[in-house]
C-alpha cells in the first residue's frame, strides 16, 4: 500500500539551555511521553534549515520545509498576501501593512490604529480596485490591524523602501518611499506606492468607519503603513512539480500563505488559534480528514514560538507538553501505512526571545522506517540519531523519497 505523510512543525521548537530549568532546554524539561515513544522506534536527527549558525523566520522555514530552495524565497510581502488569500501573479509586488494613524501632519500617532479589530474589510473594500498610472491596487485586510496591499502592472520593482518607521516618539512622520537601487522600474514603483498612501488618506479620513470610531474614542485607522515588498517570481507549485495531493493545517496566515504558494490545501478554524489556547482535538482531527484525499499533511503549531519570544521557559515547556498531546491525537487515528515526521521551522531561545540559527531536532516514524538507538526526543539527545546533522532540504526530500515522488538518479 501507497504510503502518506504527516509533517507535524512545533514553530520555535529548538531552544537553548535554560537557568530557570536547571539548564535544560524546555524541549528536554517538558513531559513528553508521544515524541519519546517516537524517537524510540523512529529514526532522529539534527537539522540546520540552510545551514548552520543562519537564523531565518517562519516564512522562508516554511517554505524550505515544503520543498523549496533559499532562492526560491519571494519576501514577505508575496507570502502575506498569499496567506490572506490574494492569488498572486508573477510581477506582482506585495506588502505587508498596517492600519494607522496620522495626524494632519502625517506623524505617526498610532501604527495600529489602536490596534483596531473590527470593519477592517469594509475599509479594505474602499481601497480595493484603484488604479493609480495603469496600476491596479489589489488590498485586503487580515488579522486585527493588519493588511496586505498588491500592486499589479508593467515595470514594477520590489527594490523600494518601507513606509512604515517602525518606532514612532509622537514626532515621527511616516516614510516616503523611495528606490533602493536608483532604477527606473523601482523609482516608479516608489511614485505609484507614495501615491496610493495619500490617496488612501484622503479616502479613509472621512471614511463612516472612522467617524464612528471617533465618535466612540477610538482612533481612526485613516493610513497604511507598507513593509516587506516582494515581487512575486515564477516558481512552481511543489505539488505541481512533483505531482501529489498536499493539505496544510494552521493557524497562522505566514504559514497559511506558503502553503498556498506550494500548491497545499489550506485548513484553518477559528478555534483553531496560534497560541497555547487552541483547539487541538480540531487540529487532530482536520489532520486526519485531510490524510483522506491528500498524500502529505503539513501540521503547525505556533505556541513554542510564541512562548520563545516573551522569554519564557517553563510557558514553552507547557506548550511543547500540548505539541505532545497534538501528536498523541494524531497517532490514535493514524493510518497505519502513514509515516509521521516531526520537525521545526527554527530556533526560538527563551535567552535571545528572537529566532537563532541553532539546529532542530528532526524525527521520521513509520512502516519501513529505520530505526536508531535513541530513546527521547530532544535537541541532545536526537544529535546522536541515525539521519545525522543535515539541512532543510535534506529533510524533506527524503520524505518525499518515502512517497516515491523523487526520480531516480542515473540509469
Amino acid at each position: 500500500m501507497k504510503k502518506k505523510i504527516i509533517l507535524t512543525i512545533g514553530d520555535g521548537l529548538g531552544d537553548r539551555p535554560c537557568k530557570e530549568l536547571d539548564y535544560m532546554t524546555p524541549l528536554e524539561y517538558a513531559h513528553t511521553p508521544n515524541l519519546d515513544r517516537l524517537a524510540k522506534t523512529g529514526a532522529t536527527g539534527i537539522m540546520d534549515l540552510i545551514g548552520p549558525g543562519i537564523p531565518l523566520g517562519t516564512d522562508i522555514g516554511h517554505m524550505i520545509l515544503f520543498g523549496y530552495a533559499q532562492e526560491d524565497y519571494p519576501g514577505r510581502g508575496p507570502i502575506e498576501a498569499s496567506g490572506a488569500g490574494l492569488s498572486l501573479e508573477p510581477g506582482d509586488v506585495a506588502f505587508r501593512c498596517n492600519f494607522a494613524t496620522v495626524d494632519e501632519a502625517f506623524n505617526v500617532i498610532d501604527r495600529r490604529a489602536g490596534r483596531i479589530r473590527e470593519n477592517t474589510h469594509i475599509l479594505a473594500n474602499s481601497l480595493d480596485g484603484m488604479e493609480i498610472d495603469g496600476v491596479k491596487i489589489l488590498f485586503k485586510e487580515a488579522t486585527e490591524h493588519r493588511a496586505v496591499l498588491i500592486l499589479r502592472g508593467e515595470g514594477l520593482s520590489a527594490n523600494i523602501t518601507d513606509s512604515d518607521p517602525k518606532k514612532i516618539d509622537g514626532n515621527t512622520k511616516y516614510k516616503e518611499v523611495l528606490s533602493t537601487d536608483g532604477k527606473a522600474d523601482s523609482i516608479y514603483t516608489a511614485n505609484i506606492l507614495n501615491k496610493f498612501l495619500l490617496e488612501a488618506n484622503k479616502i479613509l479620513k472621512d471614511h463612516q468607519v472612522n467617524k464612528e470610531r471617533i465618535d466612540n474614542g477610538k482612533l481612526p485607522a485613516n493610513f497604511i503603513l507598507t513593509r516587506g515588498a516582494g515581487i512575486m517570481p515564477n516558481i512552481p507549485k511543489i505539488t505541481e512539480k512533483l505531482n501529489f495531493k498536499a493539505s496544510c493545517v494552521a493557524a497562522e496566515g505566514t504559514v497559511l500563505g506558503v502553503a498556498r504558494l506550494a500548491g497545499f490545501n489550506p485548513v484553518s478554524h477559528e478555534e483553531m488559534t496560534g497560541n497555547i489556547d487552541t483547539n487541538i482535538e480540531l487540529k487532530a482531527k482536520k489532520v486526519i480528514e485531510e490524510l483522506e484525499h491528500s498524500d502529505f499533511v503539513a501540521l503547525n503549531l505556533k505556541c513554542p514560538d510564541l512562548m520563545g519570544h516573551d522569554g519564557k521557559p517553563k510557558k514553552k515547556a507547557e506548550a511543547i507538553e500540548l505539541f505532545d498531546q497534538l501528536i498523541g491525537n494524531i497517532l490514535e487515528y493514524k493510518p497505519e501505512n502513514t509515516i509521521i515526521a516531526i520537525a521545526a521551522d527554527h530556533s526560538t531561545p527563551c535567552e535571545k526571545k528572537e529566532h537563532s540559527g541553532d539546529p532542530v531536532p528532526i524525527l521520521i516514524n513509520g512502516p519501513g522506517v529505520r530505526r536508531d538507538n535513541v530513546e527521547r526526543f530532544n535537541e541532545i539527545d536526537c544529535g546522536h540519531g541515525g539521519l545525522g546533522r543535515i539541512k532543510g532540504h535534506e529533510f524533506i526530500w527524503t520524505l518525499y523519497d518515502y512517497l516515491e515522488l523523487i526520480k531516480k538518479e542515473g540509469n
